[in-house]
């Protein structure tokens, strides 16, 4: 399905029905097709919606770069589209990240007492001496080959380092892309932590290298409310171990249903 936010072409997936709605979001560099199996199974009792968010899938990129917040506003602002005033919220990766920022808020236009956030991004990482080198190499290059004269000789050495030095999501992306991904791997979310009143359900992959286990139980510990259920598998566990998450989502979404 298909629908204009301030704006701005949005693709989206709504299925099924039922007494509850659940909004899904998906995580960076994916659309919303991907998380199927969840969409196919929880669509047999809620109504299921998943937008393609701005930048991703069949959506169209903001204007400019985003931060988490402003994709927290775009996320309200399509819920008010669609007349979704009550909600399940659930987030993957960057995703969660985005939902973070909506749920750690003093007051909102959408009430929900469920979240279900899976590999969630938006505690920062510790990274190796190797990826520093990486980074400050790449900015050294970047601001030498950016000096006038320098950039004339050399007018794509920019961009070559770039291939080499950046990472697939940051290569595949847009500029405006690249800078919204700048801006939400800068933001520390650790402190809205302990503002978020929804229950919590944190779904975790043991060996999730995109983000750490440690994030998970970190979220656990300061989150209010509160439970984190680790699966075997990285940071797609929720599909590569889906009979045991599927049973997981129901337990929790059924609960005092």
């Amino acid at each position: 399905m298909e629908t204009t936010v301030n704006g701005l072409h949005i693709e989206y997936i709504d299925q099924g029905s039922g007494s509850q709605t659940v909004l899904l979001l998906h995580g960076w560099g994916v659309s919303g097709s991907l998380y199927h199996l969840i969409t196919d199974h929880l669509s047999r009792y809620c109504r299921v919606i998943v937008p393609d968010l701005p930048g991703f899938g069949g959506s169209e990129e903001p204007p400019r770069p985003w931060t988490p917040a402003e994709y927290g506003d775009f996320v309200l602002d399509f819920c008010k589209q669609l007349g979704i005033t009550e909600a399940v919220v659930m987030g993957h990766s960057n995703g969660g990240r985005i939902l973070l920022n909506l749920l750690s808020r003093s007051s909102l236009p959408l009430t929900v007492h469920k979240a279900v956030l899976m590999g969630c991004a938006g505690i920062p990482a510790k990274h190796s001496l190797k990826y520093y080198v990486r980074v400050y190499t790449f900015k050294f290059m970047k601001r030498v080959f950016s000096l006038p004269g320098i950039r004339q000789l050399f007018p794509h050495a920019v961009e070559n380092a770039r291939k080499k030095f950046g990472s697939s999501d940051y290569q595949q992306a847009s500029p405006v892309m690249r800078q919204s991904m700048v801006i939400a791997l800068g933001t520390d979310c650790t402190p809205l932590l302990p503002h978020i009143k929804a229950s919590t359900l944190l779904i975790w992959g043991k060996n999730d290298t995109a983000t750490p286990l440690r994030d998970g139980e970190l979220m656990e510990k300061l989150i209010p409310d509160a439970g984190l259920v680790v699966l075997e598998g990285g940071h797609y566990a929720f599909a590569e171990q889906f009979p045991h998450c599927s049973r997981v989502l129901d337990a929790f979404l059924k609960e005092n249903d």
